[in-house]
């Protein structure tokens, strides 16, 4: 069964809108002058060179990245890879890639996040292979789509991130609690919980850009489309209201944490046994257990679908990326050729903490399932798969939108502003962030 048995965030076919802003932001839509996988390939015999950058996390008992491009180099003589792990965070990567392509000193294949590919192909810096990548097209699902802008494909898929819910079976018991279907639920399980000191959720204001939007798709809402050439912001609609709603809700019950996730108060508050569930995004099960692993806690988490926010089964994406050819790559054909590979060693991506986009389905690392008390949380994962928001989409500049998130979010988080104003503050960045980039826009 493919991980990926619809099309997921119609995030890039948004064509007359995107490609207005390559003459705005300085791309070419000129075929002349976008170099494509047919203007480098190797002569007979000799030995190319591929640089990948990457963040997968590389963390204990993934299989290393290094090792599965090892694999890759001793059986492929003639096309060399070297792979490197950038540390620092998805927007230092980003302005790296742009100030080393624009000095000619980029790598050739880099891991784009889905949010961050419409952005990257407006400013030029990504190459068309859409006929090299018309060869591997059946060996992903629905998220090829998220590597194709308009009708210029830049590389191949590597993973989603569709939001899900991970608790802890043994906590939720004592309490009495059940798993949580729908917000209704939800908010009085989280006042049952924090009537005893325990806490089902964290609201994580500094993951508020994919954390929020995703959780919006959830509830239904459709951020960006376009309409008569112009791009159509609504965050404010009821939908990402009513998870505005949700959390106002929970804080004002002092029922859910207020710890930035990437935190050592959010690492204690797990350790300690105060946090006995949140929100997550699908990646995060590859690693967010590890420090449970000598704990009384150990292997009694399980993951769960996202509780709905509307009338059906749905979630959204926080994370999810691909594999692009970057502008300037040498060998593109050669590049892909390896793109290709690298995403379909499903097991070893899955190690990764990753939901891979290949069309063969990982089966669940014995670390997630040691972890996670022997649930086959592979199969949970494609269920929260199936049921991704499909009409959710970005824009070019979503990266922009980001910090303005954020820092609602901690006013939110704080008690200073109110969970709204995020979606607000999302409205006004996203509208702001495209009218600097010279594409037409209007409100939803």
């Amino acid at each position: 069964m493919s991980v990926f048995p619809k099309r997921l965030m119609t995030t890039v076919g948004l064509l007359s809108a995107a490609a207005l802003g390559l003459t705005a932001c300085g791309g070419s839509a000129d075929p002349e002058a976008t170099p494509d996988a047919t203007n480098g390939e190797a002569a007979a015999g000799e030995t190319v060179e591929i640089e990948y950058l990457h963040r997968l996390p590389d963390g204990e008992g993934m299989t290393p990245v290094a090792d599965i491009v090892q694999r890759w180099n001793d059986e492929n003589p003639n096309i060399q890879v070297t792979s490197t792990k950038f540390d620092g965070e998805a927007l230092e990567m980003i302005t790296k890639l742009e100030t080393d392509i624009n000095a000619n000193n980029g790598v050739c294949l880099a891991q784009l996040g889905y949010g961050e590919v419409p952005e990257m192909f407006v400013k030029g810096l990504t190459m068309d292979v859409t006929e090299e990548a018309e060869k591997y097209r059946d060996n992903f699902g629905g998220a090829y789509g998220q590597m194709t802008v308009g009708d210029q494909t830049i590389g191949l898929p590597q993973d989603s991130g569709p939001l899900i819910y991970m608790y802890n079976e043994a906590e939720f018991e004592a309490l009495g609690i059940e798993v949580p279907t729908n917000t209704e639920e939800f908010i009085a399980a989280a006042k049952t919980a924090a009537a005893e000191g325990k806490y089902i959720a964290d609201f994580e204001a500094d993951e508020a850009q994919n954390w929020l939007s995703g959780q919006a798709a959830g509830a239904g809402a459709v951020w960006y489309s376009a309409e008569n050439d112009e791009w159509k912001v609504d965050t404010t609609s009821d939908e990402s209201m009513l998870v505005a709603d949700f959390w106002q809700q929970l804080l004002d019950a002092d029922a859910a944490l207020t710890h930035d996730r990437w935190s050592d108060a959010y690492t204690a508050a797990l350790v300690d046994g105060t946090l006995i569930g949140n929100i997550a995004p699908a990646w995060e099960v590859g690693f967010a257990l590890d420090p449970l692993d000598e704990t009384e806690y150990a292997g009694q988490w399980r993951v769960a679908q996202l509780p709905q926010f509307g009338d059906e089964p749905m979630t959204g994406p926080d994370g999810g990326s691909g594999v692009a050819v970057m502008q300037g790559c040498e060998y593109p054909a050669e590049a892909m050729e390896f793109n290709n590979w690298f995403n379909t060693q499903v097991n070893d991506l899955a190690s990764q903490g990753l939901v891979p986009a290949a069309a063969e389905t990982a089966e669940t690392p014995e670390k997630w399932s040691t972890q996670f008390g022997g649930q086959d949380v592979m199969a949970e994962l494609v269920t929260a798969n199936e049921n991704l928001n499909a009409d959710f989409a970005y824009i070019p500049g979503f990266s922009a939108v980001g910090p303005k998130m954020t820092e609602a979010a901690a006013a939110a988080a704080s008690g200073s502003g109110q969970v709204a104003d995020v979606f607000t503050a999302a409205q006004d960045a996203s509208i702001a962030s495209l009218t600097d980039a010279g594409l037409p826009v209007s409100e939803g």
